[in-house]
């Protein structure tokens, strides 16, 4: 009796692989079981999904990757936290407002009187490598003659890894050379064309591209479906009046808005987000109101009106959840392509202001400097992969809300 009860309870308890718990005391209905238990069949999808979850959490301690300046530090006996708190020069026995701790002159004050622990990568997004040495010449010069004297006209930025160049280095001072060539001070995808890493740029480009991609995805798909439930739900002149303005909203050219804005305002961030977010909220209109029209004569919903519910709840606990599924499937493709706009702004120069962490302005310089590949290379890549893992993560959320498919 008691091995048939274990058993019972066994079959009857549901297995740990299908329950899915996002806090304690909630789990998936049956339904969002199945979805999930679909998409993780989606194989290129699912590991997708892990792949860019674990990118981006890495690139939100992005200060604790690539940075200029010590994570912790020692001095004289005092715990230090420069990569949060900005300590004048004067601390470290100098008399600038802000200390520049790859400054020789700091580095062996840090050194004699304490310890400092530094990122893996030494260097911010706007850190310029002063101990670069300028390369010799195509004929293996590092001078030229100009009007009978001797000038020093070595090759300087951009400038290769140390890891995959053999040219010769113009002569300069010992210990400059050495800290260029040390392990803590590598710039493991080469200099951009004012003395940049490449890598900490691309580290910090890619969290600004994907938060930016993020907040103009959701804050466009709210209003977005918003006004598409409104349109659908009410129909009649709400619907007529509304699509009037939306084929004269989406008939201004938006390109030439940004033009107008970009001459009387240096865009930021925020308002780069906003006035993308003035044109990017109608994509997911048209799917919304369909699906409200659709479902607005449904049995329920008459049922539900005639019992005296309100238009809002309708709308928001019968009408929206089936309207949902559409709209899921296409918030990752939306995604990929908010992060490709600010990419093409940035290479236009329309986009995020210059010296900001940009992906587009990377291949700007890639397009220049034809004999710097790594700069081309680099963020052709990192777009490549980025856009290629949220079409993935799309497919795969398009298999898991799709009710006619079946991974078992």
């Amino acid at each position: 009796m008691t091995a048939v009860t274990a058993a019972s309870s066994k079959t009857t308890e549901p297995s740990l692989a299908r329950r899915l718990q996002f806090w304690r005391g909630v789990e998936l209905s049956p339904i969002n079981r199945r979805r999930w238990d679909n998409f993780k069949a989606n194989r290129r999808g699912y590991w997708s999904l892990w792949i860019f979850g674990v990118l981006f959490f890495l690139s939100l301690f992005a200060e604790f990757i690539a940075n200029d300046r010590p994570i912790i530090m020692s001095y004289k006996g005092e715990i230090l936290m420069p990569v949060f708190v900005d300590y004048p020069e004067e601390k470290f026995g100098g008399f600038l407002a802000v200390t520049d701790y790859r400054d020789p002159v700091i580095l062996r004050e840090i050194e004699d009187n304490g310890w400092a622990i530094w990122p893996p990568i030494a260097f911010s997004y706007d850190t310029i490598n002063k101990d670069y040495p300028t390369r010799a010449r195509a004929d293996g010069s590092c001078t030229e003659n100009k009007d009978g004297v001797e000038v020093a006209s070595g090759i300087g930025f951009p400038a290769p890894p140390q890891w995959a160049s053999n040219v010769k280095l113009c002569d300069a001072d010992p210990e400059l050379l050495a800290r260029y060539h040390s392990i803590g001070n590598m710039n493991w995808l080469g200099l951009d064309d004012q003395g940049r890493d490449v890598l900490a740029r691309i580290i910090y480009g890619f969290r600004v591209s994907v938060v930016f991609g993020l907040l103009l995805t959701i804050l466009s798909s709210i209003i977005g479906v918003a006004a598409g439930a409104v349109q659908g739900y009410f129909g009649g002149r709400v619907d007529l009046v509304f699509q009037r303005f939306l084929e004269i909203w989406s008939s201004i050219p938006e390109l030439y808005v940004l033009l107008i804005i970009s001459s009387v305002l240096i865009p930021g961030f925020w308002t780069l987000l906003i006035v993308l977010l003035a044109f990017q909220w109608t994509g997911l209109v048209g799917i919304v109101r369909a699906e409200f029209l659709r479902g607005r004569n449904f049995e329920y919903i008459r049922a539900a009106r005639a019992l005296g519910l309100s238009d809002t709840t309708i709308m928001w606990k019968h009408l929206l959840p089936n309207a949902m599924v559409a709209t899921l499937t296409f918030l990752p493709f939306k995604l990929s392509g908010s992060v490709a706009l600010l990419t093409a702004l940035d290479f236009l120069g329309l986009g995020l202001p210059p010296g900001s962490p940009s992906l587009g302005e990377l291949l700007l310089q890639g397009k220049k400097y034809l004999d710097a590949p790594w700069l081309g290379l680099s963020g052709f890549i990192l777009i490549a992969t980025l856009l290629s893992l949220l079409i993935f993560i799309g497919e795969g959320v398009r298999d898991a809300l799709d009710p006619k498919k079946t991974f078992r």
